[in-house]
Order: structure tokens, then sequence, then C-alpha cells
């Protein structure tokens, strides 16, 4: 076969998974070696399974498993995998264009990778239950962070029949969610669907949301059969077992492909300074405005974003989830950073002699 035929071939096979020149041209060195180009769609246990120009194969990733759990292969990822043999191996992975991570839920400062290489982080929050506004900004921070565009799916949309009611929680998602689009869909009734089928179009997304929050009918809904399990959700609280237990890539008709992942129980951040100021950006853009450069928004003079909360223009609760979310993710970097834990030491030091002064200026009053 002709090198031009190969590349047909490839191209033929893999387009529908988000095969592109980009990706081609950073595949060209192991192309030169025999390689074969595939997607993971799946892995469990040490072994991946791959959509590749010869159909779907499944590869040992002995020799792509380093020490570092943020490099280790994952559902997304673009790999060169042996041309033949019993059993196949995955010799490398393309550089992940972007990469969906958040804290493990250990004590240890490490991060785990969810899926790589999205485009789209469709958010499912169940419209069953009510609202977690704080659970959201951190999905947003986590999606922000990756490189992904955001979008959060209010499910289960016919629960709630008031257009009004409906109207109001759009309304305080959009709020808590500045520049992402918010999108109330029904998989039982077919609402939004049309629209969020259009949003996804020919990129890959990944589906991520909490047990319980409709992933597998939404799923199900997009792919146009039931490929994933559904249980039902607890009346008490919402919350269902998880009938999702690895990350899938699966193919959608209209073009483009859905990672499916488990329900998370943790939203732990890991290294997401960027991803909390874009989702929190009304109050960086007002901090804008503040006296200080680095101002804590706490009691200092001319802080425009306390400012802002007395005038009505911000609410409060955005500014307590703000401080919350950078205060964790400041504690996650510090484990890694030395600098960063010599910085947090010496905030403390100063808040700490403040507060002693304090104590003293209150005690010389009551002499």
């Amino acid at each position: 076969m002709t090198s031009s035929a190969a590349s047909a071939q490839v191209e033929a096979a893999l387009a529908p998974y988000g095969w592109d020149e980009e990706w081609a041209a950073a595949f060209a060195p192991y192309a030169a070696q025999g390689l074969l180009p595939g997607r993971v769609v799946r892995v469990d246990r040490g072994h991946c399974d791959l959509i590749t120009p010869e159909g779907p194969v499944q590869a040992d990733t002995a020799f792509v498993t380093p020490h570092d759990p943020l490099r280790v292969i994952c559902t997304g990822d673009w790999a060169a995998v042996d041309p033949a043999g019993d059993p196949r191996f995955v010799r490398a992975y393309l550089p992940r264009r972007t990469a969906f991570v958040r804290s493990t839920s250990s004590k240890r400062s490490e991060g785990q990778i969810l899926a790589a290489n999205v485009d789209h982080a469709v958010i499912a929050v169940s419209l069953a239950v009510e609202l977690d506004l704080g659970r959201i900004e951190r999905f947003l921070a986590l999606a922000w962070e990756s490189g992904a565009q955001p979008l959060v799916v209010l499910t289960k949309a016919d629960l709630v029949p008031d257009a009004g009611v409906l109207s109001h929680l759009v309304q305080d998602v959009e709020a808590t969610a500045p520049g992402v689009s918010v999108l109330p869909v029904s998989s039982h009734s077919g609402e939004g669907l049309d629209v969020l089928t259009a949003l996804v179009l020919g990129g890959t997304t990944v589906l991520l949301g909490v047990s319980g929050a409709g992933k597998s009918s939404l799923a199900n809904a997009l792919i146009g059969h039931d490929t994933m399990t559904v249980q039902a959700a607890r009346d008490t609280d919402g919350k269902g077992r998880h009938t999702t237990t690895t990350r899938n890539l699966l193919a959608l008709p209209g073009g483009g492909v859905l990672i499916d992942t488990p329900g998370l129980r943790g939203v732990g951040l890991f290294d997401a300074g960027a991803g909390v100021g874009q989702t929190f950006a009304e109050i960086e853009e007002i901090a804008e405005g503040c006296r200080f450069h680095d101002c804590g928004h706490d009691a200092e003079p001319g802080c425009a974003v306390l400012a802002a909360i007395a005038d009505g223009s911000l609410a409060e609760r955005r500014l307590t989830s703000y401080r919350k979310l950078i205060r964790e993710n400041r504690y996650i970097v510090a484990k890694t950073d030395a600098r960063a834990r010599a910085e947090m030491r010496r905030e403390w030091r100063i808040k700490g002699a403040q507060g002693r002064a304090a104590m003293e200026a209150k005690r010389g009053r009551l002499r």
C-alpha cells in the first residue's frame, strides 16, 4: 500500500473519532517506525481498548505506565500501537491538547486525569434535587483549567413543569457560570436534546457529574440507543449508584465522540488557579478596581469587591465560594511547591501578628 493510500485509510477510519491533519502531523514520526495510530476508548487494569484503522484492538500499556499519575494513558488519548503481535503494546501517546484533572481522594498531593483531548465539558446537574451551586463552581473550575469549553446541562427538566420556576433555576446557574451556556434538558421528553446535540457536534465531549445526575440517560439520548445502563436515583436525596464504572469513549451518530465518566463523589481542585479565576471572572474583573493590587477582599480600605457586595451588584455567596476555592487550590499547590509554601507561611505570620496587635489594642482600651 502506498503512503497516500495508507493515509487515506487512516483518515477514513479515525476521522469520526477526531483524527485531523494536526494529529496526523504529530503521529508522523511513529508512522515512520511502522506503528499504528489509535484512539483510546477505554482503560482497565493495565490494558486499553483502541479504535485503529484495522478496527478495535486491545493493547498492553506496560510501556507507558510512569510513576507520575498524570502521565498514565487515559480515555481520549491518541496512541501509537504495535501493528501486530500477541499481546500488542502501546508504545507512546501523542501530546495532549487538553486534559481534565482533579485531585485524588487520598491525602497525597496527586492529580488524577479523567479524560484527554476534550473540546467540550458537559456538567450534568439534576433538577430532581436542590441545586448545589458550590459544586457547580468546582466542576466549572476544573473544566476551564482543562482547556475545554464547559456547558452546564440541567437534567430531568421534565420534573420542573412550571416554566417560571425552571427559568429562575436557569438564571441562578447562569449567575454562577459567567460565560457558560446553561441548558435545561430532559432525556424523558426530549426537551433541549436537539440544542445540546448541535452544541457538541463534531468534537470530543466529556460528560461529568455526580451519581444520579442523569449522565447515563443523557448519553443514551445523545447516542440514540441504550448503550449505558440506567439506574434509578434515591427519592430521598437524588443520589444514584455508579452505573458507569469506567470512562468510555463512544461515537455520536451525528459526528463527534462522547466520553462518559463514572459519577464523581469528590471534585477536588488540582493546580486550577486559572480555572478558578475564569469561574469567578466577574470578581476578578471587579478586583481590578481595588486600591491594593494584592487585596484580599477581606477588610482592606478601597476594596472594590466589598463595595460591590455592599451595593448588591455582587452576591456575598460568590465571594465566599471564591475565597474557599482559592484557599483550597493554594493548599494543593503548596504541597509540591516550596515557594508557595513559604508564601503561605509568611501570610500566616502576618495575620497572626495582626491578630495579636488587635488583641493588645483591645486590652489597652479596656484597662
